[in-house]
């Protein structure tokens, strides 16, 4: 995982309870550490959100990934699980991705 991302986890946990995440994951470049570009690089999320907790989907989604935006300074990438359907994608997915809330 890359630095950027661990060093605001904290945050990152806080912004997960405020719009109610169950598992939010880093995947791509940021989880490989390895080809992340700290000036173009942008961050890729898998999100799992609470169901019943009284938000408006469009609000979580869309408050989350502004917040991480602001957080970390850089575009957000927001994806639910279910969302990929593409076996190729979601194979490429799995291969770099780490958890940051949840279990």
């Amino acid at each position: 995982m890359h630095p950027l991302i661990e060093q605001h986890r904290g945050e990152i946990a806080r912004l997960c309870r405020r719009y109610a995440v169950r598992r939010l994951e880093i995947f791509d470049s940021a989880a490989r550490d390895t080809d992340f570009d700290p000036v173009r690089s942008d961050a890729d999320f898998l999100v799992d959100f609470e169901p019943g907790s009284g938000l408006r989907a469009v609000r979580q989604f869309f408050g989350l990934a502004e917040a991480l935006e602001q957080l970390l300074r850089r575009h957000v990438d927001l994806v639910e699980p279910r969302a990929i359907r593409n076996p190729y994608l979601r194979a490429s997915i799995d291969k770099a991705r780490e958890v940051v809330h949840g279990s």
